[in-house]
């Protein structure tokens, strides 16, 4: 089990051993009481093989020595070996009536046997806590979420749901143990952590493995010398484009979230989210929004509902991080929610939780964001899920493949991808946009902002920089929507595009270069997002995303005077194509005028079908040649 799980169940073990450590011990053997006493030196420093001898001999000493049973069960747990831990408690319940001692074996048997499956069993002991215990709330609490998780697995464990899971390869598993995996959204680079050795304090890095020519995962390489270093960087996430990272660095003080920029091929030196997101306690397991600006996290401070929660915070537009929320019902529980996963569309929230109807211990969870408001969390089913814990789990922006980490035996784990069932597949899939932005007339790559408007709500969806040296950029289109997106950078006229992804199924990434011409005169571009009815001339209402965007600029810029221009295909008449073509572009002059701009900045002109950007000689074409035009004047 990874070092951020182990100290998960250290408070469980004073729990269980309270009844007992106040107890009377039962044996009569000066020597087994010696090996018992000796032994817990040894387990509570984690030196367990040696507590383990030491309660052999005192079994030895004593075949009926029932407090040793119940120590040397909690030694084989913390060993992983629940087998025998619950053959221990088998053997110690029998040796006892006391009341106390009885209700602390059913409390310790349900949790052990759940943790290997043994749903029957499991069940049988949480219900004769439950019927026993009358004033433990917090352990009756406990083992009434154990029972419903045994309820659910019997009903739940057989259902063929269409999984399969398999490891990675040794090249990219070349380690004792690799968690925490995250993907890019163009599914070209696997960032993880891992650790080297076995032990608690053996230092982590953080990797990333490329895909090749073949598609083949490469040898994983450290990310950067200036993310590494000598604490341990933890889990780690990364921004759809691949140029923020944000990651764990725990230290001498405890964990905090971190953030470094990739700008070229560099990552920037680390800088601490301050205090918005950071607090003297454990923050950890982030997960960044496809565009960078909103982080979820798992934090222990105060104000969560329990255990560990899941909190969020938003990037301000001075760059720094808001005060984290917590996330609330029906996401936490009062007990732990861990290592979450926002998906690119931002609507669907990957976690894992063992407060929930699941199969036992940590399960995977998906909810979906309607509104303001996250619904239920559903189980992702078996045999994703099962007995053990399921962590880390990420997902790929068309939503149809994941990947994880799995335990593979005390201190490994493994890294393995499966498809994702269509039960379980996102009704909102994302479609990767990318390419440079660059000079229309130099070619040379240009820093700009990207900004991704939805047309029927006039919301911005995502918003980005273009890589100040490659030019490169990367953002995600949510589907089953019409969408603007505008690129801008001083000195040039803007760019505008659209994305209607109404009807089309997301599967393909899309590659665009966007060229940005000078702001000289003449330039001239096409408003993409400006619509009108067929053979009518009033703007539609989703052309307001351009239109405001068309003012907004011209604000910025109160000396550039431009020309509105229509222009039409050659069906009709050319008198009519003429008028109508004017029309459209008064239509658009008129809004600008309503909101501001001065009469004289804006000449309004129709050109009929007498600019044809293509050939009239089909739909495709002739509907490209239908258009409004944006030119420089001055």
């Amino acid at each position: 089990m990874s070092h951020y799980f182990k100290f998960l169940l250290i408070g469980c073990l004073v729990i269980h051993v309270t009844a007992h450590s106040q107890e009377i011990l039962s044996t009569k053997s000066k020597k087994a009481k010696e090996y018992y006493l000796a032994s817990d030196n040894f387990r509570v420093r984690g030196q367990l093989d040696q507590a383990i001898d030491l309660l052999k001999k005192a079994i030895d000493k004593d075949p009926k020595f029932e407090e040793a049973y119940f120590r040397l069960a909690l030694s084989y747990r913390s060993a992983s070996n629940l087998k025998a831990a619950s053959e221990m408690l088998e053997k110690g319940l029998t040796l006892t009536n006391f009341p106390a001692k009885v209700k602390t074996y059913h409390y310790t048997l349900s949790e052990c046997y759940l943790r290997q499956g043994k749903y029957d069993q499991a069940l049988k002991s949480a219900n004769q806590f439950i019927n026993d215990e009358k004033f433990d709330k917090a352990k009756l609490a406990q083992v009434r979420v154990w029972k419903s998780q045994c309820e659910f697995a019997l009903a739940n464990v057989g259902q063929p749901l269409g999984y399969q899971i398999k490891a990675l390869s040794d090249t990219v598993n070349a380690f004792p143990m690799q968690y925490f995996p995250t993907i890019t959204a163009d599914e070209r680079e696997l960032i993880f952590t891992i650790r080297m050795g076995s032990e608690h304090n053996d230092n982590e890095d953080i990797v990333v493995s490329k895909r090749d020519k073949e598609n083949r995962w490469t040898k994983p390489v450290s990310l950067s010398d200036r993310i590494n270093s000598n604490f341990r960087e933890g889990a780690s996430t990364i921004s759809a484009d691949g140029r923020t990272l944000i990651f764990t660095i725990c230290g001498p003080r405890g964990c905090d979230l971190y953030e470094s920029n990739k700008v070229g091929s560099d990552w920037s030196e680390p800088r601490n989210l301050g205090s918005g997101v950071n607090t003297s306690g454990w923050e950890a397991q982030p997960s960044l929004s496809s565009d960078g600006n909103e982080l979820y996290f798992v934090s222990e401070r105060k104000g969560g509902l329990g255990g560990y929660d899941i909190w969020y915070s938003r990037k301000g537009e001075n760059g720094n991080w808001a005060k984290a929320v917590n996330v609330g019902v029906p996401i936490n529980t009062p007990f732990d929610e861990i290592a979450p996963y926002i998906h690119v569309n931002n609507q669907n929230l990957y976690y894992a939780s063992n407060g929930l109807p699941g199969f036992g211990s940590y399960d995977i969870y998906v909810a979906e964001k309607k509104g303001a408001s996250w619904q239920v969390p559903e189980n992702m089913g078996a045999p994703l899920n099962d007995f053990d814990d399921q962590y880390s789990f990420t997902v790929t922006s068309n939503g149809k493949v994941a990947y994880y980490s799995k335990e593979q035996g005390r201190d490994h784990s493994k890294i393995f991808t499966t498809p994702i069932p269509e039960r379980f597949q996102i009704s909102r899939k994302g479609n990767v946009v990318s390419g440079r932005v660059l000079d229309a007339i130099t070619k040379k790559p240009l820093k700009a902002k990207i900004e991704l408007k939805e047309l029927s709500s006039n919301t911005t969806v995502t918003h980005a920089l273009s890589d100040s040296i490659t030019g490169s950029y990367l953002i995600v289109v949510p589907g089953k929507s019409e969408y603007a997106l505008f690129v801008n950078e001083p000195g040039y006229l803007f760019s505008s595009h659209n994305f209607d992804y109404n009807d089309i199924d997301l599967t393909r990434p899309l590659y665009l270069d966007i060229e940005l011409l000078p702001e000289e005169q003449n330039s001239a571009i096409i408003l993409e997002n400006i619509f009108f009815e067929t053979n009518q001339f009033e703007v539609l209402g989703k052309s307001t995303v351009e239109l405001d965007h068309l003012v907004t600029y011209l604000i910025d810029h109160p000396t550039i005077r431009i020309e509105i221009s229509g222009h039409t295909d050659n069906e009709g008449s050319e008198s009519y194509n003429q008028q109508l073509s004017l029309r459209r572009a008064t239509s658009v002059g008129s809004y600008l005028r309503n909101k501001g701009i001065t009469p004289g900045r804006v000449l309004e002109k129709g050109y009929g079908s007498k600019k044809p950007l293509r050939p009239n000689d089909s739909e495709a074409n002739r509907q490209k040649n239908r258009r409004i035009e944006l030119k420089v004047l001055k």
